[in-house]
């Protein structure tokens, strides 16, 4: 288990734009499957606004699947996604849903922050242009004011001398953190973390979470799949525990990680704590 750190070098700031509005996510009775392998199972799950959820679970159990689904980098067989109450990636016909144009697609896809395990840097871009590349294709913003808001953001990370550097002169924990300034520029209304430490060495895990940890206080809305138990008691309003691709049991941390009321889930808790 990990402790969040003291944050020497991240600030004290809240993270999230102020003019930021936090959205709902809801999922409706998603199924997605692989061939044979049925990998979400009937998924039905609302996050409010404003609202920090944890997802916990073992391996292979649909945790990132399902963030895919949410940010329709996943197209689910069954069931669908809303964000703020607009379905995301279809549009309604009838009693039908029609799958939307790609540009329509990546629209919607900016109002939903993702920030990926593996960092996903352009390594032939500065930290600056990572920032400030998708304000500028997305939302048609001049360079230099969205690199004025790129700089902001990295100082809010405890970046802001690492302007000029490219990823590959970073630490894990660093890139990290500018992918998640990164997923901020854009302001959208919540952001998915699909385990976003799993890459780190064990010493840099602290400073990736400080700043989550920031996120958390702030009022945006967040959904996190992480291993970390003691991190998801500290800043979750809510845990789902997911297994086989099924929610089998959510609630507030307390009541979740300290009384599980699922075999499953005290099997596994069993295990990581």
């Amino acid at each position: 288990m990990t402790t969040v750190t003291a944050k020497s070098a991240v600030t004290t700031d809240a993270v999230a734009p102020a003019e930021v509005r936090p959205a709902a996510v809801e999922v409706h009775g998603v199924h997605k499957w692989y061939g044979a392998h049925r990998v979400l199972d009937g998924v039905d799950l609302t996050v409010r606004p404003g609202e920090v959820t944890v997802i916990l679970g073992p391996s292979g159990s649909g945790k990132s699947t399902l963030l895919r689904v949410i940010n329709h980098l996943e197209k689910p067989e069954i069931g669908y996604v809303s964000v703020n109450g607009e379905p995301i990636g279809v549009r309604r016909h009838g009693d039908r849903l029609r799958e939307l144009s790609e540009r329509a697609i990546l629209a919607q896809r900016s109002r939903v922050g993702f920030v990926f395990q593996n960092f996903n840097l352009f390594p032939h871009l500065t930290v600056l242009d990572n920032v400030a590349a998708a304000p500028v294709a997305t939302r048609r913003l001049s360079r230099p004011a969205a690199q004025a808001a790129a700089r902001e953001l990295l100082g809010r990370v405890g970046l802001a001398d690492k302007a000029a550097a490219y990823p590959r002169q970073l630490s894990g924990g660093q890139q990290q953190r500018v992918a998640i300034a990164r997923a901020l520029a854009l302001r959208p209304g919540v952001i998915l973390f699909d385990e976003p430490t799993s890459a780190l060495d064990p010493e840099l895990v602290g400073e990736v979470l400080a700043v989550i940890k920031d996120l958390a206080t702030s009022g945006t809305t967040l959904v996190i799949v992480t291993h970390e138990v003691g991190f998801a008691r500290e800043v979750a309003d809510r845990v789902v525990f997911i297994d086989g691709g099924r929610i089998v049991e959510q609630g507030p941390p307390a009541e979740v990680l300290d009384h599980p009321r699922h075999e499953r889930t005290r099997d596994f808790l069993a295990k990581v704590l």
